[in-house]
This record gives structure tokens, C-alpha cells and sequence, in this order.
């Protein structure tokens, strides 16, 4: 028995905002006409193009909000639009249920944001052998927002919360993460082991002495301990270049 052939058809598609950085230069910004087959969801169409699914936070087929499984059809227009940060769109039914809890879980060449975000106080599970099959499951089944430089990663289907860190300097990185999901009064820092992603209980001083340098001992009074890996934090000579890096990354970009 012979198969009907697929039918080739085609889209006008327009990416907004940010969503551009993932189309080829000579593409950003401009209406595109793209060739598919029958049928393919509008999900499939711009993820074929680059366009990871989790950076996707509107969807419009001729004017009208729709959903990832929305089936395309010859000469829709289709407009993709990224997070909007002054936009309610609460009317509008969501892509994904949003979160209440900013969680995240971080690839294995993002190490060194895992250490700034947890020193801002966020829970920012991170491995350095961590497999892309078990980031997207952890993703998934924790509600936790993937963050990678790996696109491929952020395609895997059951992936609902990502976003691509565009950025390879660290500072930078964090200001973008806290920027894209309007984090900036969440940041409670110094509260979370910078080694475990734990947080932190206040320690009497009398209970650590023995583990104190003698300086430490004469100098500090406040400590606080990681209840896993008994990790001991106080506010020492490194605590000024940290407290740095947190003013920096807590001044709102303008």
C-alpha cells in the first residue's frame, strides 16, 4: 500500500526580539517565507529553524494566540515573540504554567554561573558530568529552568523551562539570567553553599573553634555552616570581592 506523498507548503514567519540571535544575520528581524510539509506543529517548524522551544513565550497564527501543537497550514502567518518584561499577558492562555519558584539546573560548561547565581542565594543544581538526557530529565521532573549553551539541549521535548545564555563572561551571564526572568528583588545572598547548593544554618562559634585558623578565631564571631559537606563560611577577606560581584550583578541594567 503506497503512502501519500507529503505536500510541501509554506509560512510567513517574523521573529521578535531577542529570538533573532538565533537566525543567521542576514535573516534577523526581517519576514521570513519558510517550506515545510503537511502536517507539522508550529513548535516543529521554528525549532527547525533554531528557534529552541523554551525561549518561545507567544505564539500568533494569523493574529490568533495558539499553542506549540498547533498545526500550520499553507500561507499562515506566524509571529514568534520571546518573554515580554512589561507586558502582562495574563489574558492571553500560556505556553507553560508559570513558575512560583525560580530553580535551575545548569549544563556542564556553565560552572562558574552556577557559583555566581548561588551566591546570590538561588538554588542552581549543577554537575560537571552532568549528560543532556539527565539535565532535561531533572528539568523536567523538578521544575527546574535549564540553563546551557547547547541548543540542541533546549529542543528536547521534554524540556519546558530554558533559556540560551548568550553571554560567555560570567558577570554577564548572570545579569542576563536575572534580567530574563525579572529576578533582581528575589536575590537573597551569602545564604546557600557555594560547593553543594545548600543552604546555609547559622553556627555557634564555641562549636567550630577547633576547625577556626587562629586569625579567624580572634577576628569573627558569625559563622555559618553547609548542614551537608560542613563547610564553614564567615565574612573574611573574601567576602569583599564577593560582596562586589553582588552589587554588580544587583544593579539593574538600564
Amino acid at each position: 500500500m503506497r503512502m501519500p506523498a507529503l505536500r510541501r507548503q509554506h509560512a510567513n514567519l517574523r521573529f521578535y526580539g531577542e529570538l533573532n540571535d538565533f537566525l543567521p544575520p542576514g535573516q534577523r528581524f526581517l519576514p521570513l517565507c519558510h517550506r515545510f510539509e503537511l502536517p507539522a506543529s508550529v513548535k516543529d517548524v521554528f525549532e527547525s529553524i533554531g528557534i529552541p522551544h523554551p525561549e518561545v513565550e507567544l505564539i500568533l497564527i494569523n493574529g490568533t494566540p495558539v499553542g506549540f501543537r498547533h498545526l500550520v497550514h499553507d500561507g499562515d502567518r506566524v509571529s514568534v515573540y520571546p518573554a515580554f518584561r512589561a507586558l502582562d499577558l495574563s489574558p492571553i492562555p500560556r505556553l507553560r504554567p508559570p513558575l512560583r519558584v525560580h530553580r535551575f539546573v545548569l549544563d556542564a560548561h556553565l560552572g562558574r554561573l552556577a557559583t555566581g547565581l548561588r551566591v546570590l542565594g538561588f538554588d542552581a543544581a549543577y554537575e560537571s558530568d552532568g549528560e543532556d538526557k539527565e539535565l532535561a530529565r531533572i528539568s523536567h521532573e523538578q521544575q527546574r529552568i535549564l540553563l546551557t549553551r547547547d541548543r540542541g539541549l533546549l529542543k528536547r521535548s521534554e524540556v519546558v523551562y530554558g533559556y540560551f545564555v548568550r553571554s560567555t563572561e560570567v558577570k554577564q551571564q548572570v545579569t542576563d539570567v536575572l534580567r530574563r526572568f525579572d529576578l533582581f528583588a528575589a536575590a537573597v545572598p551569602f545564604q546557600r553553599c557555594l560547593r553543594c547548593n545548600v543552604p546555609l544554618h547559622a553556627v555557634a562559634k564555641e562549636s567550630i573553634l577547633e576547625r577556626l585558623p587562629p586569625k579567624t578565631r580572634q577576628s569573627y564571631d558569625e559563622f555559618r555552616i553547609c548542614p551537608a559537606c560542613q563547610r564553614i563560611y564567615w565574612a573574611g577577606s573574601h567576602y569583599e570581592h564577593l560582596s562586589r560581584f553582588v552589587q554588580e550583578a544587583l544593579a539593574r541594567p538600564v
